[in-house]
């Protein structure tokens, strides 16, 4: 029964060397997070995740993670702000001692002309995506245990530029040099940073057809990717299995 995965269409079970483990997601209750979190509590890790906003998503989730069984907890945080993000790293001191893995997804994104780009936007997507996670990670900092594994959910885009998203590239973008630098600053005791790089995703939004047939056109696979798709890569980079990567940036994209 320990550290068990499932695949999408067999239901047969791996043993990755995760059951028992602690872990924090932010942003856990709709798309690649709730991918992320779902995959983890299959795989016998006790999981805290969090949401901005309530809403039947929040509550599905809830009711997944208590069938599953474990010692998970679905809580509010806005990670724009840092007291809420401390507020999230203390209970999992509370509820857990330590952490073995922190996976920063929440994020923002928007489409917006660079001419046209606020102030209020550009940091409203830097704060989410960046700011966020160096508040977490750095908060995080005292629970960590030995051979402890960060995972950033960055984006394809951040190695080839999207036009109108400027801002989201950037924080992206930024990301990776973040964690590539905290690799080398925080390896010599034992953890590891990485980040995963979603290439298009679908999810519950629904994707109007004249983008998924451009999508679908670009990637070798013809198709877009599946949030398990994504946590697959998030449970490699949480078990023994990469215990010698590190700061690298692992896409998960189909090849785009």
């Amino acid at each position: 029964m320990a550290g068990r995965t499932y695949s999408r269409t067999t239901e047969e079970v791996v043993d990755i060397g995760l059951s028992g483990k602690k872990a924090l997601v932010t942003g856990g209750s709709r798309g690649i997070g709730r991918g992320i979190v779902l995959a983890l509590a299959r795989a016998g890790v006790d999981v805290v995740t969090c949401h901005r906003q309530d809403s039947p998503a929040v509550d599905s989730l809830a009711a997944e993670l208590k069938d599953l069984g474990g010692e998970h907890a679905v809580l509010r945080a806005d990670v724009t702000r840092p007291a809420e993000i401390a507020r999230l790293v203390d209970e999992c001191g509370t509820r857990f001692g330590r952490l073995d893995l922190v996976v920063h997804n929440a994020g923002a994104i928007s489409h917006v002309p660079f001419a046209e780009l606020p102030d209020r936007e550009w940091h409203r997507v830097l704060d989410t995506n960046l700011t966020a996670a160096f508040e977490l990670v750095q908060r995080s900092l005292p629970l960590l245990s030995p051979g402890a594994s960060v995972v950033a959910v960055g984006s394809r885009v951040a190695s080839v530029g999207v036009p109108l998203r400027a801002h989201y590239t950037a924080s992206k973008a930024a990301l990776v040099g973040m964690v590539r630098s905290l690799s080398k600053e925080l390896g010599p005791r034992g953890v590891r940073l990485n980040v995963v790089a979603p290439g298009p995703v679908e999810t519950e939004t629904p994707v109007p057809a004249a983008v998924l047939e451009r999508y679908s056109a670009m990637i070798p696979l013809g198709r877009l990717g599946r949030p398990d798709e994504i946590a697959g890569a998030v449970l490699f980079l949480a078990s023994p299995l990469s215990s010698f990567v590190n700061g690298a940036t692992l896409d998960v994209d189909g090849g785009i």
